[in-house]
C-alpha cells in the first residue's frame, strides 16, 4: 500500500519592513525589534491614523523587468521577490519548475496604482473645482495609461509569478485580508498531498501602507489612533489595546512532497499537518463576541491533521489589537482548545512587521514553521498588562528557547473569514 502523501515547507520567502529574506526578519523577530513608525512615503495628515510599516528601500528592478513592472503594482512586485527568496532558500534556483509545479497566491489588491492619475488630476480640473470634459478627452491617453487594466487584475502576481518561474500546473488566486494567504497555503498543501503537485509556491502579499490602500482601511475603525505612541502603538491582548498598524510586505513559502524533498536532502522548515476555514456570520467589521468562525476553523484543523497531530506548544495568533478581536480570538481559543489553551504559548508578531493584510496569515504560517525549526517562541511586542478577558499565555517581554513540536497558525479576515493552519516540528 503506498504511503499518503504530506506536505514540509521546505523554503521561506519573506519581505517586509523589518528586512528582505528569512534570517534577517526572524533575527529581528526574536530580537524584539519593529518597523513601525511615522509614515515618510506620503503626507498621512488628512488620516485618522498616521503610523505605518513602510519598505523603504525596495528596488523593484532586482526582481522584475521594465516591461513587468509597468504591468504590475507594488504589491504584486513584492510577491515576486518573495517568491524568488523562497526558490533560492529551498535551493531550487530560478529554473523552470514545470507542470507539477503549483501556484497560490492571496492578497488584497482591487485596483491598479493610481497615485500617479491622482497626481495628474490637475490638468482636467477647473478652477472651480468641476471637471473639464474637453481636457479630459485631451488628455485621457495619458491619464490613463494603456497596461492599467492589465496592472489592476486581482490576480497578476500569479501570471508574474508563474512566467518568471516557468510554473505550469495548479494556480489560482484568493481575494481577502488576512486569511487570504493563509488559505492560499492550506490549498497549496492539500494540492501536494492529493498528488495534484509535487511542489507549489504559497502565500500572500499586500502594499498595504499606500496612500491608496490606507485611505481604504482608515475609516473602518479597526486601526489605532493613538499616533503619539508611535511604535507602542500597536498592542495585542494589551488593556491599552485601541487596533492595528498597517505594514507592506509579501510572504511565499515553498511547500514540498516529503519525499522528494528528502531525495534531494533539502532542508525542511515543518511539516503543515492541517488546515480549517470558517465564519463568524457577523456583519463586518465587528468579529462574533465567542469568535465561532475562528473556533471552528481550529477544530477542522485538528481533524484535518488526525493522527499527524502534535499537542498544540506555539501559536501565532491573529493579534489585531481591537479590543473586540483579542477578546474574542481568546474566547475562541478556549472553545477549540479547551484546557490545552492554557499550556499552550500564543504571541503576535504584527507589532513587529505591522499588519500585512492580504499577507499577515501568510506571515503567520512562516512564523510558527520558524518556532518549530529554531525552537524559540516569538514574544508579543508592547504586551504589559493584558485585557480583561485576555487570559491564556500571550508571551509577554522577550522570546523564549522552548522547543515547541505542534504549533498554529491563525488568520481572521474582515468580513467573518477565519484560517488555522496546522504544523509539526520535523521529526
Amino acid at each position: 500500500m503506498t504511503a499518503p502523501r504530506r506536505a514540509v515547507i521546505t523554503g521561506i520567502g519573506i519581505v517586509t519592513a523589518l528586512g528582505t529574506g528569512v534570517a534577517d526578519n526572524w533575527s529581528a523577530i526574536v530580537a524584539g525589534r519593529t518597523a513601525i513608525g511615522h509614515f515618510r512615503l506620503f503626507d498621512p495628515t488628512p488620516l485618522r491614523t498616521h503610523l505605518g510599516a513602510e519598505i523603504l528601500d525596495f528596488v523593484p528592478s532586482r526582481y522584475l523587468g521594465s516591461r513587468a513592472r509597468k504591468m504590475s503594482t507594488r504589491g504584486d512586485q513584492l510577491a515576486v521577490a518573495a517568491a524568488l527568496l523562497a526558490l533560492d532558500d529551498a535551493g531550487l534556483g530560478q529554473a523552470e519548475l514545470g507542470h507539477r509545479a503549483g501556484l497560490f497566491l492571496g492578497g488584497n489588491k482591487d485596483i491598479c496604482h493610481r497615485d500617479e492619475t491622482i497626481a495628474e488630476l490637475g490638468r482636467i480640473r477647473k478652477p472651480d473645482g468641476t471637471v473639464d470634459l474637453r481636457a479630459l478627452g485631451e488628455n485621457a491617453a495619458t491619464l490613463i495609461p494603456p497596461l492599467a487594466y492589465v496592472e489592476g487584475l486581482q490576480n497578476g502576481a500569479v501570471f508574474h509569478v508563474s512566467s518568471k518561474f516557468g510554473i505550469r500546473g495548479a494556480n489560482c488566486f484568493y481575494a481577502g485580508t488576512a486569511d487570504a494567504g493563509a488559505t492560499a497555503i492550506g490549498r497549496a498543501m492539500r494540492a501536494v498531498r492529493h498528488g495534484v503537485v509535487d511542489l507549489s509556491l504559497a502565500g500572500g502579499f499586500d502594499d498595504a501602507t499606500t496612500w491608496w490602500a490606507m485611505s481604504r482601511m482608515d475609516g473602518l475603525g479597526v486601526l489605532t489612533h493613538r499616533n503619539e505612541l508611535g511604535e507602542r502603538a500597536f498592542r495585542p491582548f494589551d488593556r491599552d489595546h485601541s487596533g492595528s498598524v498597517l505594514g507592506e510586505g509579501a510572504v511565499v513559502l515553498v511547500i514540498e512532497e516529503r519525499d522528494r524533498a528528502h531525495q534531494r536532502a533539502a532542508r525542511c522548515y515543518a511539516e503543515i499537518t492541517g488546515f480549517g476555514a470558517g465564519n463568524d456570520g457577523r456583519r463586518p467589521p465587528a468579529p462574533d463576541p465567542r469568535g465561532r468562525g475562528l473556533s471552528r476553523a481550529i477544530r477542522y484543523a485538528a481533524a484535518d491533521a488526525g493522527e499527524l497531530s502534535n499537542a498544540i506548544d506555539y501559536i501565532a495568533a491573529h493579534g489585531c489589537a481591537t479590543p473586540a478581536g483579542d477578546v474574542s480570538e481568546t474566547r475562541a481559543l478556549h472553545a477549540a482548545l479547551g484546557p490545552a489553551a492554557r499550556d499552550a504559548q500564543i504571541s503576535s508578531v504584527k507589532p513587529q512587521t505591522g499588519h500585512l493584510v492580504g499577507g499577515a496569515g501568510a506571515l503567520n504560517v512562516a512564523v510558527a514553521a520558524m518556532a518549530l525549526h529554531s525552537g524559540i517562541v516569538p514574544a508579543t511586542r508592547n504586551l504589559r498588562t493584558p485585557a480583561r478577558g485576555c487570559d491564556l499565555d500571550f508571551v509577554p517581554g522577550a522570546a523564549r528557547q522552548s522547543r515547541p513540536n505542534g504549533a498554529l497558525a491563525l488568520a481572521r479576515g474582515l468580513e467573518g473569514q477565519a484560517v488555522a493552519v496546522a504544523l509539526n516540528k520535523m521529526g
